[in-house]
């Protein structure tokens, strides 16, 4: 082991980081050639949407700022199932496996979920804004289709948004190894909840670039309003409907499986590093290669690309 290996095992707990690397940029890869965006979105999303409506949710007429607000919730929880949430995942995985009794550890979830919330509904909220006052201005209104060989100014924006949120999660994937420098480590040791409003902001930007259909019809009519105020309350309730279901998930787990995980998280050093790791590194390299490499293939941009059809 070289002295940098042996400085980074010191720090993160993780001796041996690179077979965790390949295994997870692997599933990070397969997931983008089996993951089905229709069956997601449609499928799923669209039929919890509309339950939770009472009437489809497709092509529905929003028709004013209370409805649009009830709309961005139920369409939220909706698009929950969605590859983001492996971010949610990794952000919360510290949260379990922290030792804490029975008494105090359901109360000390909320405090992480709030600050990974702050993080969220601030960038959530201020592009709410953003698309109350410009929206219609913006590529992500359009509703023109992308011609084969090229790409529309919407889908531009999805891949600068994704890539970008891809690019960051995979970076602080492979710090939580230890591969690469921390770039929090410097504003951690003086905010130590500083990574957890980071990655809520991360997982805010993905409005910015999402084309999930039930969005797309919020964000029309948020634009269309030309209220700031409706945007960034129906961006907020979009974002917090996504993370309502995973959270409540992770309050259960805290109370029913709490001491278990934290016993196996304890009885290895580096294994939680290694978990927040790998699965920030899977979502990385899955947002990447889905929103960027893999939309050139569905283009015809670039000539192939490795997709299940289902």
């Amino acid at each position: 082991m070289t002295l940098t290996q042996q400085q980074s095992a010191e720090r993160t707990g993780v001796s041996r980081p690179w077979p965790a690397v390949v295994v997870s940029v692997l599933i990070g890869f397969l997931l983008t050639v089996v993951w089905s965006a229709e069956f997601v979105d449609q499928v799923i999303g669209e039929n919890v949407a509309s339950a939770l409506l009472g009437r489809e949710a497709e092509g529905t007429v929003i028709g004013g700022v209370l409805p649009g607000i009830v709309y961005a919730f139920a369409t939220g929880l909706g698009g929950t199932f969605t590859a983001c949430n492996i971010a949610v995942l990794g952000a919360l995985c510290p949260v379990v496996g922290q030792p804490r009794s029975l008494a105090t550890r359901v109360g000390a979830v909320f405090k992480p979920l709030g600050w990974l919330a702050a993080g969220m509904l601030t960038v959530s909220g201020l592009y709410g804004i953003v698309v109350g006052l410009v929206g219609t201005a913006m590529p992500q209104f359009s509703t023109e289709p992308s011609a084969p060989g090229e790409l529309s100014a919407r889908s531009v924006q999805s891949m600068v948004a994704f890539g970008l949120i891809g690019l960051a999660f995979l970076w602080l994937g492979l710090a939580s190894l230890g591969v690469v420098p921390d770039p929090l480590a410097r504003l951690t040791r003086r905010f130590p909840n500083a990574p957890l409003v980071v990655m809520g902001a991360l997982i805010g930007g993905f409005l910015i670039g999402r084309p999930y259909g039930l969005f797309r019809q919020l964000f029309r009519d948020a634009a269309e309003s030309h209220n700031p105020v409706y945007g960034a309350l129906a961006f907020m309730l979009q974002s917090v409907g996504n993370i309502v279901i995973l959270a409540v998930l992770f309050v259960l787990l805290a109370v029913v499986m709490g001491s278990r995980v934290q016993r196996w998280l304890a009885a290895r050093p580096g294994r939680l590093a290694l978990i927040t790791g790998a699965a920030l590194i899977v979502v990385g390299v899955f947002t990447f290669l889905y929103w960027d490499v893999r939309v050139l293939a569905r283009r015809e941009i670039i000539p192939w690309y490795p997709m299940i059809p289902w």
